[in-house]
């Protein structure tokens, strides 16, 4: 049997499930997740490797109506990884009975490929099995889809049979990297994006999306402690308030949930200190966007 390798894009509207999917597939956390929209932010590859195929699947930024640069770093971020793969998962809810305006935005980008496009209908474990067959029924016209997949990203339910018809559409080739990888991303841009996911697993709604990362500092200490030192950007004095919390609760709090899993993903012990700089509407401002890795 000859090998297969090929690229698969993970595409949806914000929170449908998409870096769930991709942390099950792999097995390992290569994306945040959160229940806030919005949660990645750049194009995140991550790999499934076995004895017949390499399948290198790219997690997307969620699609929507832009309102900052940061926002259409993030749409166009997503909108270009659909036309460098081989094939794409397109994310739905169980509860989308009726496709709105996000879904049937992604389903025009789509529209416009040449490669196979499998429609997935994720969190099945929230509803009914007989309300599926309204959400098929309501989708399977508007697109030529190649499969549409019922799955639970969550609970891993109907995942292996979504691997099983992307093999099949693989194109026989190389494997590009090595078997016991599993992402591409540096262990610092992780440390950022995880110290990132535990703000928005803590703090209140009108923070979060205002927050940035960056890593200052990534080093190894002579008795094998990974030091880590990170700048929180926030665009208001009273976010900064937020973050901090009673007696710097807050920033211990977000800072112990990241230092776990740190910990977890480089295999030592962390030592981690975190800072909070306040930088206004830093999500329109080129410079900052770059800084911390927002740029095409």
């Amino acid at each position: 049997m000859e090998f297969r390798s090929g690229f698969v894009a993970i595409a949806g509207r914000p929170n449908v499930g998409k870096s769930t999917l991709l942390n099950k597939i792999c097995g390992e956390k290569v994306a945040i997740t959160s229940s806030k929209p919005q949660t990645t932010r750049n194009v995140i590859k991550a790999f499934l490797t076995n004895e017949r195929f390499q399948m290198i699947f790219l997690d997307t930024p969620g699609l929507h109506a832009p309102k900052t640069k940061l926002g259409k770093f993030m749409v166009d971020a997503a909108s270009g990884s659909l036309k460098e793969v081989d094939a794409v998962i397109l994310i739905i809810e169980a509860t989308d009975e009726i496709p709105g305006k996000g879904n049937l935005f992604a389903i025009d980008l789509v529209k416009k490929l040449k490669i196979p496009v499998f429609l997935v209908i994720n969190k099945i474990d929230m509803v009914q099995k007989d309300s599926l067959l309204v959400v098929i029924s309501a989708y399977k016209d508007l697109f030529e889809f190649k499969e549409i997949i019922p799955i639970s990203a969550k609970r891993g339910e109907g995942v292996s049979i979504l691997i099983d018809a992307l093999e099949k559409e693989l194109p026989v080739g190389p494997k590009f990297f090595p078997d016991d990888t599993f992402t591409d991303q540096p262990e610092r841009d992780i440390a950022a994006e995880l110290i990132r996911e535990k703000i928005l697993i803590s703090t209140s709604d009108e923070v979060p999306h205002g927050t940035g990362v960056e890593i200052m500092t990534f080093k190894e200490r002579e008795n094998g402690m990974i030091e880590i030192q990170a700048t929180i950007f926030c665009e208001k004095e009273s976010h900064k308030g937020i973050l901090i919390g009673k007696k710097g609760a807050m920033l211990k709090r977000i800072g112990t949930l990241a230092r776990t899993d740190l910990e977890a993903l480089l295999g030592t012990k962390v030592f981690l200190e975190l800072w909070i700089k306040v930088k206004p509407d830093w999500r329109n401002k080129d410079s900052m966007l770059k800084s911390l890795g927002y740029n095409n």
